[in-house]
């Protein structure tokens, strides 16, 4: 089993290069670059090398096992949540695939919930780093997945990390703003539980502000990262939304995570177009309501995964789209009954790029409800961290996740606004390895950098055309009624068949077309103990002239002309 490629059989006779041509003064060189796939991943996974460790399974004299435990600890190395991620990351990787060009991006997140699964199963344990790092003690604020992924990699190298964490359970969002049906708490127990096994110490119930301050935090650690993510849910604004069954969808979500009854009735209205909101009105069917989705925009304009939307739409979900709340509507009791509302039109485009919503005149109109879930935005909360909140509602830091207060570190949702989880965990990683540094008292290096290789720089003739293995979900009668997960992994079987789609964009897999095509013993093919990992041969250039023939024909872009 191997990456699929054309053998092209072409007559190769003496020829002087430049397609048989003319001879040149340039000569080849195998240049590493980066495929799109890992330069869009916000946690900075290696993709190309865990899938191609799978699909050359035989060139490495692997068995199947070996192959899934090699690719699970290559992107554990970077993010220790792949069987959380394969199951809630929009995957931007696969938007920049360059398989796309030739026929379908490779299923780059279902082959990440796999190896994640097998992890799982396998009981497979995080590796620590050997010879760098300390014995210094650094606190983190907030068990979610930025939090958690600092402790982790300050932990592998050797430091003594504690998690103070204001929630009886850790992962933040992960835990109490997905719904079960997307994200089962069984694996993302098991894959907190692998951090806590590398010493990292989290205390629950522990709140800043309540029950430590962050003095006392300053006294006891050598370095503090904050991730408190942003828990609280906006206010609409309105008249009448402090009716009790007015709920934001932050609270809804986490109450319904955590396990209370939440009484929502059986028409509940849904206010946002983020996936906060999709997944509040999905729960609520879930729990036998009517749903209605109003958004102040058109569906094009939604923030929320697109893919996710549809699921709503084959559920049942009603969308009410250029509308937007103007006021909730109470009973004597103070009970909310109903919605008034107001019809909206787009205007000319705002901040975020998108048209902005204008009100239409007189279109006021209302909409029954027997429980309001807003769902238009989130912030962090912010006691006995105010001192670090700047003028926009977030924490100042940089790249490296380094604030204005030294020894203090911040990243994660508390930084960037509200993100995505992966984006969480890079910054998370990120951030650790500006500790480490920091508590070394060395500067933080700049990461280095390798040109993207795109389609246009491929030979994509090359590859054969192979059918995506798409996965499979439950039929939406099936599971709009229940909690039960939505979607199911691939097959062990579809998992290496989509392994072999990978085009390994970039770097050598071994496909021989250079040293097939060179007429002139220029390319050494170089055997199984001298190969170093993502090159397979090596150039002679005394006896190259220079014929471009082996640039022409690597189907991966790896080969230069210099």
């Amino acid at each position: 089993m191997a990456i699929v490629v054309r053998k092209i059989q072409r007559k190769i006779g003496l020829r002087r290069g430049g397609r048989g041509t003319q001879t040149s003064t340039q000569r080849p060189q195998y240049n590493l670059k980066e495929s799109p796939c890992i330069h869009a991943c916000p946690s900075g996974e290696d993709i190309r090398a865990y899938l191609v460790q799978i699909a050359q399974t035989e060139k490495y004299d692997w068995s199947y096992d070996d192959a899934f435990k090699e690719a699970w600890y290559t992107i554990t190395d970077k993010n220790p949540f792949p069987a959380v991620m394969g199951r809630v990351c929009p995957h931007p990787c696969e938007s920049e695939c360059n398989r796309k060009d030739k026929d379908a991006a490779v299923g780059i997140n279902n082959m990440e919930r796999f190896i994640g699964d097998y992890g799982i199963k396998n009981k497979l344990k995080l590796k620590k780093v050997d010879g760098e790092g300390g014995s210094e003690k650094v606190a983190v604020v907030g068990a979610g997945p930025s939090g958690l992924s600092c402790a982790y990699q300050l932990a592998r190298r050797g430091y003594s990390v504690t998690v103070f964490e204001m929630f009886d359970k850790g992962g933040g969002m992960l835990r109490f703003g997905i719904p079960v049906y997307r994200l089962p708490d069984d694996v993302l127990d098991a894959e907190i539980q692998r951090i806590a096994e590398m010493g990292v110490e989290i205390k629950y119930n522990t709140k800043i502000g309540r029950d430590i301050t962050f003095a006392d935090l300053k006294k006891d650690y050598k370095a503090i990262y904050l991730s408190i993510g942003a828990h609280t849910g906006w206010d609409m604004n309105i008249p009448g939304e402090d009716a009790g069954n007015v709920l934001t969808g932050a609270d809804y979500l986490h109450k319904i995570n955590a396990g209370e009854k939440v009484e929502i009735g059986n028409k509940v209205v849904v206010i946002g177009g983020g996936d906060t909101a999709i997944d509040a009105a999905m729960t609520s069917l879930r729990l036998g309501a009517d749903v209605t989705l109003l958004y102040r925009r058109t569906r094009n304009e939604m923030p929320a995964i697109d893919h996710d939307i549809t699921l709503a739409e084959e559920e049942g979900i009603n969308f009410e789209f250029l509308s937007a709340p103007v006021e909730v509507i109470k009973n004597g009791d103070g009970k909310a009954t109903a919605l008034k509302c107001l019809k909206m039109e787009l205007g000319e485009p705002d901040d975020s790029g998108r048209r902005r919503p204008v009100p239409i005149e007189g279109s006021e109109y209302t909409v029954d409800a027997t429980a309001i879930i807003s769902a238009i935005g989130q912030a962090p909360d912010w006691e006995g961290l105010d001192s670090f909140k700047n003028e926009k509602g977030w924490i100042t830091a940089d790249d490296h996740g380094i604030t204005e207060t030294a020894g203090v570190f911040a990243g994660g949702d508390v930084t960037v606004g509200l993100g995505i989880a992966t984006q969480a965990i890079g910054l998370g990683r990120k951030t650790a390895e500006a500790i480490h540094h920091f508590l070394r008292d060395e500067e933080v290096p700049e990461p280095e950098t390798l040109p993207v290789v795109h389609s246009d720089a491929m030979n994509l003739g090359h590859y054969v055309s192979l059918e995506r293995q798409n996965e499979k979900y439950l039929p939406a009668d099936d599971r709009k009624t229940n909690f039960n997960e939505l979607r199911f992994a691939l097959t062990e079987e579809q998992a290496i068949e989509e392994a072999k789609r990978c085009m390994s964009c970039g770097r050598c897999f071994d496909c021989d077309n250079c040293f097939t095509f060179c007429s002139d013993s220029a390319v050494k093919k170089l055997d199984k103990n001298e190969n170093p990992f993502g090159q397979h041969y090596k150039f002679v250039l005394d006896t190259c002239q220079g014929c471009k023939k082996c640039a022409e024909e690597c189907p991966c872009g790896y080969i230069d002309m210099v």
